[in-house]
């Protein structure tokens, strides 16, 4: 039986999320946690203030969800790309008046190269000729693969995706061979991530602009040193209410 007492949801999924709900743990405050798979679940401690909530939200079950865990803060610190839950959010702060904080991992700046390239959106990269011919190493998340059916004829491409029967059901559907699928959670390290590109003989890589936590900076690192093209596909443009790079500012939020 859950408390009666009012608590924060903390929308996460991401690395950054954990550490925010350890720190949350620790200032003794109440807080459940919204994630969409079971696998995410062993991203955070175990504590009497914590409460995880698996599953996708739909508005439907907002008012429940609002009423059963006593919401009375939203600390968004989702992933950069999860555009739906943070539009969301958004809406129902605005409707329930209830305070609402986004938290934003840093972006890491880099200019363009011979090897670096951005890209302002999905639409750009599949109506161009960028991937025609290539190895293509995909590193997006399981939720843009369909997009990518089109291009199975025209190019060899690779997927990395969460450890999820989700995320491996999406890929196959998409035309992806077992051959061309990894299941691993991100980052990895530098050595695992080489050995990837050098095994699958990758001449392209398509990602995120997911900052440090995916592994961005990493990317950019090695494909410098192994000559290899990185195409950056850019964050989505949302209007956030309120919104902060600073970790000590969210935790303060939440009290």
């Amino acid at each position: 039986m859950l408390k009666s007492i009012d608590r924060v949801w903390l929308i996460g999924g991401t690395q950054e999320s954990a550490r925010l709900a350890q720190a949350i743990a620790q200032c003794q405050i109440y807080c459940i946690i919204s994630v969409t798979t079971e696998s995410a679940k062993c991203l955070y401690p175990e504590s009497e203030f914590l409460t995880i909530w698996v599953g996708k939200l739909e508005p439907n079950q907002i008012n429940l969800f609002l009423t059963n865990y006593k919401i009375n803060r939203i600390l968004d610190a989702s992933h950069p790309y999860a555009v739906e839950i943070s539009q969301l959010a958004i809406a129902i702060s605005q409707t329930h008046q209830i305070p609402y904080l986004r938290y934003e991992r840093p972006a890491i700046k880099s200019e363009n190269s011979n090897h670096l390239l951005y890209l302002d959106r999905f639409e750009t990269l599949l109506t161009g000729d960028y991937l025609k011919g290539k190895r293509v190493l995909l590193t997006l998340g399981y939720r843009s693969l369909f997009q990518f059916a089109q291009w199975q004829e025209q190019a060899v491409l690779f997927a990395r995706i969460l450890p999820s029967l989700m995320a491996l059901d999406a890929a196959l559907k998409a035309g992806f061979t077992p051959d061309r699928i990894i299941a691993i959670r991100p980052p990895l390290c530098l050595e695992l991530e080489r050995a990837l590109w050098h095994h699958w003989k990758i001449s392209l890589v398509v990602t995120k602009a997911s900052g440090s936590a995916g592994g961005e900076d990493l990317k950019i690192n090695l494909a410098h040193q192994l000559n290899i093209p990185l195409i950056i596909i850019a964050r989505p443009q949302i209007d956030y209410p309120q919104m902060t790079h600073s970790f000590k500012t969210a935790v303060e939020f939440c009290q």
